[in-house]
C-alpha cells in the first residue's frame, strides 16, 4: 500500500505547487508585463490615490454628473449581483416604474431601458450613448455651461464595438465623469 500511497502523494504535491504557485504566479508576471494597467484592475488614480476603477461602477448622485445604472448590489462589488426578480415581478415592475419616474423627472424625455434596469452584476460601469446623452441638460444646467459642451465630451467618450463586432456601443461613466471635471468644473455652491 505504501508503494501506491508516495506517488499520489508526490504526484499531489507536485502539481499543487504547479498548478497552484507556478502557473499563477508566471501568469500574474505575463498579465503585468503585457497588460499592466489591466493586471491592476483598471485603477483609476488621481493625485496618486486609487479613485476608482473603469472595470467596476459606483455611485454618482450629483446633478452635475453622469448618473450610472441602477445597481441590485448598491454598487458593491463585494455583494454583486442581480436582484433575482422574474419579468412577471410586481417589485421588479414596481421598481423599473419608480426608477423611470426620478429618471424622467430629472432628465425629462423617455428613460433609456438601461437607465430603470440594472445589469446582471449590478457593477456595470457602462451606459448607453442614449442614456448619457438624455443626462446631459441636467448635468449642463448644474454646471452652467452650455449643453452642448457636455455632449461633445459625451460623444468623445462613447466606446465603440470590440474589434467592430461585438458588444454594442457604451460610455464608461468614471472616465466621463472625470472628463467633466477636467474640463467643466463643477461651481462652488453659491459662488458665481
Amino acid at each position: 500500500m505504501l508503494t501506491q500511497l508516495r506517488p499520489a502523494l508526490v504526484i499531489l504535491v507536485a502539481m499543487t505547487v504547479l498548478t497552484g504557485l507556478a502557473y499563477p504566479l508566471a501568469m500574474t508576471g505575463i498579465a503585468q508585463v503585457i497588460a499592466p494597467d489591466t493586471a491592476t484592475g483598471s485603477l483609476i488614480r488621481r493625485d496618486g490615490r486609487a479613485i476608482g476603477s473603469a472595470l467596476i461602477a459606483q455611485r454618482f448622485m450629483g446633478a452635475g454628473y453622469l448618473h450610472p445604472r441602477p445597481s441590485a448590489g448598491n454598487y458593491d462589488p463585494m455583494s454583486s449581483g442581480g436582484s433575482n426578480l422574474g419579468p412577471t415581478s410586481a417589485a421588479l415592475a414596481a421598481a423599473v416604474a419608480a426608477r423611470r419616474t426620478e429618471w424622467e423627472t430629472a432628465n425629462g424625455g423617455t428613460a433609456p431601458v438601461d437607465a430603470v434596469t440594472s445589469s446582471g452584476s449590478g457593477l456595470d460601469p457602462h451606459i448607453s450613448p442614449a442614456n448619457a446623452r438624455g443626462q446631459a441638460a441636467r448635468i449642463a444646467a448644474a454646471r452652467g455651461v452650455p449643453t452642448a459642451e457636455v455632449l461633445r465630451i459625451v460623444t468623445d467618450h462613447i466606446e465603440t464595438r470590440w474589434l467592430g463586432l461585438y458588444g454594442e456601443p457604451h460610455v464608461n461613466v468614471l472616465l466621463t465623469n472625470l472628463a467633466l471635471d477636467a474640463a467643466l468644473p463643477l461651481r462652488p455652491a453659491g459662488g458665481s
